[in-house]
């Protein structure tokens, strides 16, 4: 399992690496400097870099999903009754939604979605913001670990009084 586990990981923080990365890439080297182009050649770099950046988009939302459910599946034993890491988590889950959909948007073709995306800067600058504050939420409950009182509902009394834990 730990293997498993392991995989899981490095497919969710890669996933946000190269997801992220892209659109802070594209709002701060990629729009800028196509501005400054011609409209036509302009018309066709943002076809040419939508049509490739959708892909990623598309299997990058699938790999959040199935990774950050089987993330969420294998420490929710760890944080029965751990308030506040609920809390957070589901905020996380729900701001996450809102990215994905966002970025869907923003790469899609559907009618519904063509305001965002003629406002394209300001709705990427948004993504980027929210994503920043989903990375900080995640990397939090990574740091923060798994409170003594939650560790008391899935580990023996003896590996808690042998300070097994303890020795970070």
């Amino acid at each position: 399992m730990e293997i498993l586990d392991l995989m899981s990981r490095i497919v969710h923080v890669g996933t946000a690496i190269v997801l992220v990365g892209g659109s802070v890439f594209t709002l701060m080297v990629l729009m800028p400097a196509a501005k400054n182009l011609p409209d036509e050649p302009h018309q066709t770099l943002a076809q040419a870099v939508t049509g490739r950046w959708k892909r990623f988009v598309h299997i990058g939302v699938l790999l959040f999903i199935v990774s950050g459910g089987y993330n969420y599946y294998r420490a929710l034993a760890h944080h029965q009754g751990d308030a506040l890491y609920h809390a957070l988590l589901g905020m996380k889950m729900l701001l996450a939604a809102g990215v994905f959909v966002l970025a869907a948007a923003l790469v899609g073709s559907s009618q519904k979605f063509e305001p965002i995306r003629r406002a394209r800067f300001t709705w990427l600058r948004i993504l980027v913001v929210v994503a920043a504050l989903i990375v900080a939420i995640s990397g939090y409950l990574k740091v923060r670990g798994i409170p003594a009182a939650s560790l008391t509902n899935v580990l023996p009394t003896t590996a808690l009084q042998s300070g097994i834990l303890n020795e970070g």
